[in-house]
């Protein structure tokens, strides 16, 4: 999460600064919109942000425009920038596609899966695991969305890659937010799902690892709307500190 005194970006020396600035400034950007900074709907604190990271308006309006078309945030005509906020039925339609397109993808990726792929998501399952032992949040979901999107580069299909991409921004603020839901204890049953989502995998159990990711992603739809109900009717969340959770 991106510190409130901020630390300012640096360029680096060589041809390739420019483009390690943008990268920098919008991954940070990204994360501290997914990680609810910004109330939903609510205009985008340009110039605070603009301090924060020590930057000029100019790259953080390019990121600005890489979120947008990712889904996360709205640019609106000469007023600047508003998180993007969704509704029940949005959330609904969003997840019901997203459950379909990961189902798919967790079975072609079992008939094109390589060992050394398999290999590579599960060293990154155990270093999530750690980060959820150590209850971090934020790098656990960082390495849950990496596992998420190695299944779907395994299927080996352009079109599914490019399709879960422009789906996957537009809900990875609430994915995250899920994990907060409390009558679930979201954190500990996605964690079992995602055990059960590496044993299908090692076993190339394509039509069971379909069936896994789809109700992985309903349960979260669930989780999602939990934590809505709580943001609309007041109730106190479970935590808003990506170290703590119930």
């Amino acid at each position: 999460m991106i510190p409130e005194d901020g630390v300012p970006l640096t360029k680096p020396a060589g041809n390739g600064g420019e483009i390690s600035l943008h990268g920098e400034i919008l991954s940070r950007l990204r994360d501290y919109v997914v990680e609810g900074n910004i109330a939903e709907g609510a205009r985008v604190p340009e110039r605070q942000l603009c301090e924060m990271f020590g930057i000029s308006r100019t790259p953080l309006r390019e990121a600005l425009k890489v979120l947008a078309a990712e889904g996360l945030i709205e640019l609106l005509p000469n007023r600047g920038a508003r998180v993007r906020q969704l509704s029940r039925r949005d959330l609904d339609e969003l997840f019901d596609v997203m459950g379909g397109l990961e189902s798919l993808a967790g079975r072609l990726a079992c008939e094109n899966i390589t060992d050394e792929e398999i290999a590579g998501i599960e060293r990154l399952h155990y270093e999530m695991y750690g980060h959820y032992l150590h209850r971090d949040m934020h790098n656990y979901f960082q390495i849950n969305q990496r596992i998420h999107e190695r299944i779907v580069d395994a299927a080996r299909n352009q079109i599914l890659r490019a399709t879960y991409a422009n789906f996957a921004g537009r809900i990875r603020r609430v994915r995250y937010s899920a994990n907060f839901a409390r009558k679930r204890q979201r954190w500990g049953e996605a964690m079992r799902e995602h055990e059960a989502i590496l044993d299908a995998l090692r076993r190339r159990a394509g039509s069971e690892l379909s069936d896994i990711l789809f109700h992985h992603l309903r349960a979260k739809r669930a989780a999602a709307l939990d934590h809505l109900d709580e943001a609309e009717t007041g109730a106190p969340a479970a935590t808003s500190s990506p170290n703590l959770n119930s």
